[in-house]
């Protein structure tokens, strides 16, 4: 495993586990599975695992397993404040005593101020006597670093980045997303504040894996460097030495197997003109196809009227990737069949999703395309006709 420094000169490691995405079982995060894999992580080498307030049964799980097997002290924990619950100082102690318990913890060794978008966000913060808050918390020793993850546009993280004295940050950033969010611009801002960053959506939720068109695949596959589509993603992140950290929501030994091998040979300058040119032939053959950025985030979620927003569009960017007949056959086998299917035309326009997502998608909008492109008349038929033998 290769390790980076953070602000203070602590190793942590290239990769980092995201704790969003673990297996669920039966509604539920599959605690054996998944402390087989966190357990096999910390084993080969990775020590930061970031988990959030809002991540349903994330803290607690993490925190019962961290304390069951005794490896709390081998691991640098990452968990965030809600800031756009907090409405005043009291609800920012309740949450963050919350936290601690949940994590059988009595320190929080990487604490973000979760999701900003806006400097006004911080401002809101300062409000509540954050910064007195933070000095109290980090005097005590509760708080070991501080920082904030972010999901607004680059002039607004600037003025993030320089209104208060970060130890480190967190981005979404992948070659897809290099000239959005934060980007590298923003990235670059950090690196020269000694800021390290933490790279949330390396992949974007995966869509850099399963969802690259033939002939960004082909590209990859023919090039002699032997890559794996993952393992370009990784690299050409590793590749940048502002980057301390790069999250994985991984959910097999697999997985981890084959992250950890990258981020075990994953150098700063490594790149050559010949990879920097493949990435970007990738991104050309990307860029033809997609119909929405959506990465799968859920900050969108849940919807009041049951709307499943992200797979909607995965289908429908899927339709533009792989056949249309095979997607919507997958979407019919995989959302219509359920018993509440969460079909875009259950969308009343109430517009709570896109008040949360990060990408800045126009969700209604996006969703009433999906819904025509997906639910042609003759499978919208063929969905309710199946639905009736299937689940009545």
């Amino acid at each position: 495993m290769e390790f980076r420094k953070d602000k203070k000169g602590t190793d942590i490691s290239a990769l980092g586990f995201g704790c969003m995405r673990f297996t669920k079982k039966g509604g539920n995060i599959d605690y054996d599975k998944a402390e087989k894999e966190i357990l096999y992580a910390i084993e080969h080498g990775i020590n930061y695992f970031d988990t959030a307030y809002v991540y349903p049964g994330s803290e607690e799980f993490l925190g019962k397993v961290l304390s069951s097997n005794n490896v709390r002290d081998k691991v640098y924990i990452a968990t965030k404040l809600p800031q756009y619950m907090m409405r005043n100082e009291a609800a920012i102690d309740k949450t963050f005593n919350e936290e601690l318990k949940r994590l059988k913890t009595d320190y929080v060794d990487y604490y973000l101020m979760h999701m900003f978008t806006d400097i006004k966000e911080w401002e809101n913060l300062k409000a509540l006597n954050i910064e007195q808050w933070i000095k109290r918390h980090k005097e005590d020793g509760s708080i070991k670093n501080i920082g904030f993850s972010y999901h607004g546009d680059t002039k607004m993280f600037l003025e993030i980045l320089n209104a208060y004295d970060w130890d480190f940050c967190q981005i979404q950033y992948n070659y897809l997303d290099e000239h959005s969010q934060a980007g590298v611009e923003g990235l670059k801002a950090a690196g020269e504040k000694n800021v390290p960053v933490v790279i949330m959506e390396p992949l974007r939720g995966g869509k850099l894996v399963n969802m690259l068109p033939e002939e960004a695949k082909l590209a990859m596959s023919n090039n002699e460097r032997g890559y794996t589509p993952a393992e370009w993603g990784l690299r050409w992140l590793w590749n940048q030495p502002e980057i301390m950290c790069v999250l994985s929501g991984m959910n097999s030994l697999e997985m981890i197997d084959e992250n950890i091998r990258v981020a075990s040979d994953a150098k700063v300058g490594a790149f050559t003109e010949d990879d920097f040119k493949l990435i970007e032939d990738v991104k050309t053959a990307i860029k033809k196809n997609e119909k929405v950025g959506c990465t799968a985030c859920r900050y969108c979620m849940p919807c009041p009227k049951g709307v499943d927003i992200p797979g909607n569009f995965y289908y429908y960017n899927l339709m533009y990737i792989e056949k249309k007949s095979s997607a919507r056959f997958e979407f019919a086998q995989n959302m219509g069949m359920r018993d509440n299917p969460g079909f875009a035309s259950q969308c009343i326009g109430c517009g709570k999703c896109e008040m949360h997502c990060p990408q800045h998608i126009n969700i209604r909008e996006k969703l009433k395309e999906a819904d025509k492109a997906l639910r042609p008349l003759p499978y919208k038929v063929g969905i309710e006709v199946a639905r009736k033998i299937m689940l009545h």
